[in-house]
């Protein structure tokens, strides 16, 4: 499996295991830990997560597996997010909204810590972009935080490049990672520069979504079949599942690309992995990024 240095000493395996669908299928400790272990045994050693996913539970759902074997976390990077105050059953929030405070984020990183049953956070993100962000006031916090030990790294999540070059300076041009979303049906991040900025910057975004829920292989859908069908042709060409070439399609762009598989069947991992052999030759790249109609060339 191929690493991603990060910085010198934080690395992260480059496909990238998602684990919102963990706690919404009651899996228990002794599953949870054995599907991170396979997952392990495939390479991929990152598993991202964030403090609401599963209503609040799924960070304590990884900490119950890691309490059974307290050593295999030293395996592992952990991935998680906060800045979002959801409105849910198992908290008071009226309604939902975003919170970027020094107190917020502080409380969110120890109970994360807490919940994940380790003593720190290998990579720390905000998670939304926050319009009453004090990005200084988000810089120094994060920066304590990585000095008292409790996070190794920090980094972003959905965050245009304009935010993100304002936090970015703000904390001295430490942050890691930018997370968004890209595939083959959404290009917002190439059309609003931020690939150019991550790239200007040498930071690499990993990418949620990568496969749009699945629906990138619908051929009876009138807005994906196009994309589809090119996905479709293209596997047969490569000798592989279509979505192996939906993960190459990312993984073939130099911002180099850390795709998060989400579905929680090792199968489909394994297809995210296997696109690690696959080099798309240029003109298949371009027949999936113009498949959607959205893009045309000048």
């Amino acid at each position: 499996m191929e690493r991603v240095h990060l910085t010198e000493s934080i690395y992260l395996s480059r496909i990238i295991q998602g684990t919102m669908g963990i706690s919404l299928h009651n899996r228990t400790p002794q599953e949870t830990l054995s599907f991170m272990k396979a997952c392990v045994e495939l390479g991929v050693t990152t598993f991202d997560t964030a403090e609401i996913y599963g209503n609040y539970s799924t960070e304590e759902a990884i900490g119950e597996a890691l309490k059974l074997d307290p050593s295999f976390r030293s395996q592992i990077q952990l991935v998680t997010k906060t800045g979002i105050n959801m409105a849910s059953s198992v908290r008071p929030y009226a309604f939902s909204h975003y919170d970027t405070s020094r107190e917020r984020i502080v409380a969110a990183c120890h109970e994360s810590l807490r919940k994940l049953n380790t003593t720190y956070i290998d990579v720390y993100l905000i998670h939304r972009e926050d319009p009453l962000i004090d990005h200084q006031e988000v810089a120094c916090t994060l920066i304590q935080l990585k000095q008292e030990g409790l996070i190794r790294s920090y980094g972003v999540s959905n965050f245009d490049p304009f935010k993100f070059e304002a936090l970015h300076e703000a904390t001295g041009y430490q942050l890691v990672t930018n997370q968004i979303e890209w595939n083959p049906l959404v290009t917002e991040h190439i059309d609003n520069g931020n690939f150019d900025v991550l790239q200007k910057h040498g930071v690499k975004p990993m990418i949620w979504s990568p496969l749009a829920q699945g629906r990138l292989f619908d051929l009876k859908d009138k807005e994906t079949a196009p994309v589809a069908k090119v996905l479709h042709e293209l596997a047969t060409k490569y000798g592989v599942d279509p979505e192996v070439i939906a993960y190459a399609y990312l993984l073939r762009h130099p911002v180099h690309a850390m795709p998060i598989s989400g579905s929680t069947k090792i199968e489909r991992l394994k297809n995210a992995v296997k696109a690690l052999e696959i080099k798309l030759e240029r003109e298949d790249w371009y027949r999936i990024y113009l498949a959607s109609g959205q893009k045309h060339l000048r």
